[in-house]
């Protein structure tokens, strides 16, 4: 009796690895790649243009560690920044698409539901005040994070996690930290203060190594986490019928995911600054070019990274020599992405 072959969903291929077997996604691995190869071009470009120009064989001797005339400009100055693009990019995508998916909401992310305002307010806290040196500020950042999301947690669960109560009470909460946040730059001193003001519109002026290594540290431990996550997605997209049915605790797994979207996006506001709309975006995005079923989470990485780094290469060059924080240019295309996924909300459209 021969065995019964396994039902392949559509738009799925079947890979196998040794003695095992896995299904893909034909869309989601094809916009990958595309955007992997978009995200490389990006990079090399960022490295390319500046004050002055570096030719692109320059820029690759450098990155791979070979002996270079441009070591100055790129190792030390273009390299670094980008780095810290990219990962807090990648970190924003991916707690943008772990809390769209915990809220089921288009509308839920870090900077719209309070999480980087609360990062942002205790950071901005410690940088006036003297509290902390620069160094710990992630963590400041994280546990500011962490903080807010536990409020907005609390104050919408009744019950059940409500997607229209919990964004609603994290936008309150967002408004609330961030006048919290203008306080603390109106009693703090003066040029600590201006300093602030300049972080608070997410910015990767003069980041470097110290910014990028311990992000990188941070995002490589939290790798099995997000690999957890996107098998974890599957479950909680489900009606909570059916979830409960197969045996998933969604309490838990809800928690798990947005605890773990919570410090992705307050580890990234602590090196590069509340990058605003990022996670908004970037999710949306992603999902709209796969066409899954679930947020894809690495394009939602892929997107994040490739919008932060073409933000900050724009903002570098759009107004020479005036340099635009890379927040600004987010902002400018986010807002009115925002207004109008409420627009077809309001309107019963799709979002």
């Amino acid at each position: 009796m021969s065995a019964t072959a396994p039902v392949r969903p559509a738009g799925y291929a079947l890979v196998r690895a040794g003695r095992g077997s896995f299904l893909v996604h034909r869309r989601a691995t094809a916009v990958a790649l595309g955007l992997t190869v978009l995200l490389a071009a990006a990079c090399l470009l960022y490295l390319c243009v500046g004050k002055s120009w570096v030719a692109p064989g320059e820029a690759l001797k450098v990155v791979f560690g070979r002996p270079s005339a441009q070591e100055l400009t790129v190792g030390s100055f273009r390299l670094p920044r980008m780095t810290v693009g990219l990962l807090a990019g990648a970190a924003f995508g991916v707690a943008g698409a772990l809390i769209q998916t915990v809220a089921r909401n288009p509308l839920a992310s870090p900077d719209i539901i309070g999480v980087s305002q609360g990062a942002s307010a205790l950071t901005v806290g410690a940088m006036t005040y003297g509290i902390t040196s620069y160094a710990a500020l992630p963590y400041v950042a994280v546990a500011g994070g962490l903080l807010a999301a536990a409020l907005v947690y609390a104050f919408a669960w009744r019950g059940g996690l409500q997607a229209a109560r919990f964004v609603l009470i994290g936008i309150g909460f967002a408004i609330a930290l961030r006048s919290v946040t203008h306080l603390f730059l109106t009693k703090g001193d003066y040029l600590v203060a201006q300093q602030a003001k300049v972080w608070m519109t997410g910015s990767l002026n003069s980041r470097g190594w110290d910014e990028a290594a311990p992000l990188a540290w941070t995002l490589l431990v939290l790798v099995p986490c997000v690999c957890w996550a996107a098998r974890a997605q599957r479950t909680v997209s489900m009606d909570d019928d059916t979830a409960t049915a197969l045996g998933v605790r969604l309490g838990r797994v809800r928690l798990g995911l947005a605890l773990l979207g919570v410090v992705l996006a307050s580890v990234a506001t602590g090196a590069a600054g509340p990058v605003d709309f990022v996670a908004l975006l970037a999710p949306q995005i992603a999902r709209r070019m796969t066409r899954t079923a679930q947020i894809p989470l690495l394009c939602s990485a892929l997107t994040g990274a490739f919008v932060v780094v073409v933000a900050d290469l724009l903002g570098r060059k759009l107004f020479e020599p005036t340099e635009l924080p890379v927040g600004v240019l987010t902002a400018a295309v986010g807002a009115p992405y925002l207004i109008w996924l409420i627009a077809r909300s309001r309107t019963g459209g799709r979002a």
